[in-house]
């Protein structure tokens, strides 16, 4: 039996690993070897060897992508988490939590650049926000659409896209816990605060652990969202907002700059090693013994 098992293997899993080869593992191997070519994807191929990396290392607005998805990967992962957790421990007690759980995910099925649009709406010179402000007597609001804020805006609103979809994570963990749990906590002593951290966040670890390698991995690839920030207008969003899929996108096909796809093969490839090493990273940080839930 185990011999006609072994024989069925490779049956069933080929049309899978044809699919993942053609459609992932060629393309990968084509933007490695494209990563060391200066092409402009009409003529010939020319070979480079390192200098399209080596010209990375001094190019400022690369530097610069980095420098933001960086940002939106610590500043706002720690927001979306502090907001995730509250609103989780929130529904926790709630009888009505599936239909609140249902709202929050619902953000995740729209498009981000949605949401850049509704930001602009809100937040422009007469936007609802200024309005209020207004009202409440606020006359010389932030100018929250300005290039030196954006960046500001841009984390806001990743936040606000993105808590729902965690915290309808985090939730199918807490949920696991026994309320047993809670209640001798609670017979000990402990407050929110205490039930909190020494029952529902060890508790849900690696639960926590899934969300923050997800996180990281979706950060370099934020992209629509500071186009329509930055770019309604027709042209390339401001250079302090650049991340690091938009610079991998303007260096292919934007008509600004001399399109080269080595570059952005490079640049693809550099933030796609910079993110694997610092999710390894992040599973070696939040390695924890497993708990069992009896």
């Amino acid at each position: 039996m185990e011999r006609a098992q072994r024989r069925t293997f490779w049956p069933f899993l080929a049309p899978a690993l044809v699919v993942f080869t053609l459609f992932f593992v060629a393309p990968i191997g084509f933007s490695v070897w494209l990563g060391f070519q200066s092409w402009d994807g009409v003529g010939e191929a020319r070979g480079r060897g390192l200098k399209n990396y080596t010209n990375l290392l001094h190019d400022q607005l690369f530097l610069t992508s980095l420098k933001n998805t960086t940002l939106i990967l610590l500043v706002g992962g720690a927001l979306i988490f502090v907001v995730s957790f509250a609103v989780t421990v929130l529904l926790r007690e709630m009888r009505d939590r599936n239909l609140v759980r249902s709202v929050l995910f619902f953000p995740v099925l729209v498009n981000p650049l949605v949401f850049g649009v509704m930001a602009g709406l809100l937040f422009r010179p007469d936007g609802i926000v200024n309005t209020v402000a207004g009202w409440l007597g606020v006359d010389d609001p932030p100018k929250w659409l300005a290039e030196q804020n954006l960046m500001t805006m841009i984390v806001g609103v990743t936040v606000w896209a993105g808590t729902g979809y965690y915290t309808t994570i985090l939730m199918s963990g807490v949920e696991q816990i026994p309320t047993t749990y809670y209640e001798a906590a609670e017979l000990d002593g402990a407050g929110p605060w205490g039930r909190f951290r020494h029952v529902t966040l060890p508790l849900s670890w690696d639960v926590v652990t899934v969300c923050a390698l997800l996180w990281t991995i979706s950060t370099v690839k934020v992209f629509e969202l500071v186009l329509v920030f930055g770019g309604s207008t027709g042209g390339m969003p401001p250079n302090n907002t650049y991340t690091t899929a938009l610079y991998v996108y303007e260096s292919a096909f934007s008509a600004r700059t001399t399109r080269d796809f080595g570059v952005s093969s490079a640049a693809a490839l550099v933030s796609l090693v910079l993110i694997a090493l610092v999710a390894v990273l992040l599973r070696r940080v939040m390695r924890r013994d497993a708990i069992q839930l009896s």
